[in-house]
């Protein structure tokens, strides 16, 4: 699985489907300018995924292909670290998913592309708007020593430590006025899930998405076609164990504040979640801050007519450009001439973070020399010994991984990354490669909110800036340069060196006058591609050899039964002889699904869509290929009394000696809710 980059984390089944969710923006005097911003459930945006969108793209003929490609097409992750890995284009990160997965990779670009198609085949004239809400309990920031190191008078500016205010563009369709989509931005770590979770999901902003594409599927002001799309911000920092950290140890107390261990060891510090007794690696936790998010946004959205503000004006404008970020040298605000470098992770970035801490006895805020495992000294010379240029370049983190500098046997992370700014009217979106901390966020979103206004982009309008991310690539982390002196985690993970920040700012407002309605007419530069890995990539993940059903037996056939009577609130489960998941991913269907029996006639009340049914599977024999499948289902307590259902299986098995995939079903007895 992909996020807190654990080789022994193996998906093991599913709990929520993942999803792409397309909003296109269009203005209807200049047809071809318009945009894509896509929110994918995975953990960022990636190079490998763009190529293999914008190819898909090209695929689907002239009517696509001449209006969206590399200048206006964003692909935004959720950052949900319970979704799958073996997917991204650069090596560190497939290192512990053991390589890369072409079936995953297809099934994301498949996936966003199709969603493309669907929004852009739906395309009608419309209305934005603009709102915000407080969100006071869905986010904590779990490095607040960094964050302190902001300047007192840049602090005392903002009530919190982290970003409290979820935004919205809501899309209204001009013919009826019926609501088509809503777009949020709000920053929260994709980390309710546990680090022992093993079932796919969209995390904390997945659950948040389909509650209220759920909750308002009947209303008579919504399109049949809503969409809600839960993006991320300046997430860097922030964290969904808003309870804080405590040591999982015999003493029980909160963490250090400097570096968050416990007696000086970093393993057992640990953040919790509202729900973290329960022993359901996180799931309870994460339903409850995706139901915040959800509740607050609902009540916004249902008193949007009262407190929206109308994006107006004719611009919709996109801009793309690739910038190597190994050696760029630009001014600093303080005047000087300062260079970015050749990207390098720190030691504190072994560390982990509260969400999940690492092993071998690293420790966040490690500025100096670092006396983690001394083993890992002597290995990281045989990976790169790092010149005393980079040291220098990286000074105040003592470098770890010199990733920038190997390219053996392809790039360990990316040394080229994507510039994109998106405008509409007078509201800006800056899609950010990298995980921003909540400062970092704010000082680049006041940085070109300023410098609109300074253009006169926005004509006396205030402009609105929103930060969307990790997009389009992975960069790891954006902090501050004060930040960046603590070196906690997200300082080390700040991959191009302490005006890292200061980079992304300055590109963003040198390109910023191609957002003008008149802008200049020389053609922004393409810049240096970064190279595609999806057909190169390693890869030591093992295919399905075949599956077999027990003697005696026929796939589906149930192995445990149902009670007959099921009380409401309660779990009821049957286990099925199963065969391997990846034989057919099902797209756009269903592993599992309940059943009630209404009106004569059967139909699908849950399916892999919803939270309270889980799917399974488990080989039981890997030498005879047996394997079964739990198909479970938390019982609401408002569900119908004396009611019929039955769970229902649909399976695909690779036969032995073939390469034949046979499909199956299989099927409960009928329980009653009593």
């Amino acid at each position: 699985m992909m996020g807190y980059a654990d080789p022994n984390q193996v998906g093991s089944g599913l709990r929520q489907r993942l999803y792409s969710r397309a909003f296109i923006v269009g203005d209807v005097r200049n047809p071809k300018d318009r945009f894509v911003y896509l929110v994918l459930d995975t953990q960022s945006g990636d190079t490998a995924i763009r190529y293999g969108i914008l190819e898909g793209i090209q695929e689907l003929g002239p009517q696509y292909s001449t209006v969206y490609g590399q200048h206006n097409v964003a692909v935004t992750g959720t950052h949900s670290h319970s979704g799958p890995g073996a997917w991204l284009n650069y090596l560190l990160p497939q290192i512990t998913s053991r390589g890369f997965d072409k079936q995953s990779y297809q099934a994301i670009v498949d996936g966003a592309v199709l969603s493309i198609r669907r929004a852009h085949d739906s395309l009608t004239l419309g209305h934005l708007s603009f709102g915000s809400i407080e969100v006071k309990d869905a986010n904590i920031n779990r490095s607040p020593f960094a964050y302190l190191a902001n300047p007192a008078e840049e602090r005392e500016r903002y009530e919190h430590d982290v970003d409290k205010t979820l935004t919205m563009l809501r899309f209204q369709r001009v013919e009826d006025g019926l609501n088509l989509g809503v777009l949020t931005w709000f920053p929260v770590h994709g980390t309710s899930m546990l680090g022992n979770n093993t079932l796919i999901s969209g995390d904390n902003k997945g659950v948040a998405a389909s509650l209220f594409e759920k909750s308002i599927k009947n209303r008579v002001d919504v399109a049949q076609e809503f969409v809600a799309g839960f993006s991320q911000a300046n997430v860097g920092d922030t964290s969904p164990n808003v309870l804080g950290a405590y040591c999982e140890d015999e003493s029980g107390g909160e963490c250090n504040f400097e570096d968050s261990t416990c007696s000086g060891r970093n393993e057992p510090c640990h953040g919790r979640g509202p729900f973290f007794r329960e022993k359901d690696q996180g799931a309870s936790s994460c339903y409850e801050i995706g139901r915040r998010q959800f509740i607050a946004a609902k009540e916004l959205f249902d008193s949007f007519d009262e407190r929206n503000i109308p994006i107006s004006g004719s611009p919709v404008l996109s801009l793309h450009t690739f910038q190597d970020f190994s050696n760029f040298t630009f001014e600093h605000p303080n005047g000087s001439v300062v260079n970015t470098c050749p990207a390098a992770l720190g030691y504190s970035f072994a560390a982990g973070t509260t969400d999940g801490p690492g092993a071998f006895d690293f420790k966040q805020n490690n500025t100096g020399s670092p006396n983690a495992n001394p083993v890992w000294s002597v290995v990281k010379g045989f990976i790169h010994e790092p010149s005393e240029e980079q040291k220098t370049c990286h000074h105040g983190k003592p470098i770890l991984l010199d990733v920038g500098e190997i390219k053996n046997p392809y790039l360990w992370t990316p040394n080229i990354a994507d510039i994109q700014l998106f405008r509409v009217g007078q509201f800006f979106i800056i899609v950010s490669p990298g995980e921003a901390t909540t400062m970092a966020g704010r000082r680049w979103k006041e940085a070109l909110a300023t410098s609109a206004q300074s253009l006169e982009l926005t004509k006396g309008r205030d402009p609105i800036v929103v930060l969307g991310g990790p997009a389009n690539s992975y960069t790891h982390y954006i902090s501050t340069e004060e930040e960046y002196g603590i070196q906690r985690y997200e300082g080390a993970s700040t991959l191009y060196g302490p005006h890292t920040l200061n980079a992304y700012i300055n590109l963003t407002l040198r390109y910023l006058p191609y957002l003008a309605i008149h802008h200049p007419s020389a053609p922004i530069p393409v810049g240096p591609l970064p190279p595609n890995n999806a057909n190169n990539s390693l890869s030591f993940i093992r295919g399905v050899f075949y599956d077999r059903a027990p003697f005696f037996k026929n796939f589906g056939d149930t192995v445990l039964e149902t009670p007959l009577n099921v009380a409401p609130g309660s779990t009821v489960m049957a286990t099925f002889v199963g065969a391997n998941p990846r034989n057919d991913l099902r797209l756009e269907k269903s592993y599992a699904v309940i059943e009630q029996y209404v009106n004569g006639a059967w139909k699908v009340a849950r399916d892999d869509s919803d939270w309270d049914l889980v799917f399974e599977w488990r080989r039981t024999n890997s030498v005879l290929g047996t394997s079964e499948v739990d198909i479970s289902w938390h019982v609401p307590g408002l569900e119908d009394p004396g009611m019929s259902y039955r769970i229902k299986y649909f399976g695909a098995a690779k036969m032995a000696g073939s390469s034949e995939i046979v499909q199956f079903e299989g099927m409960s007895r009928l329980f009653i809710i009593a």
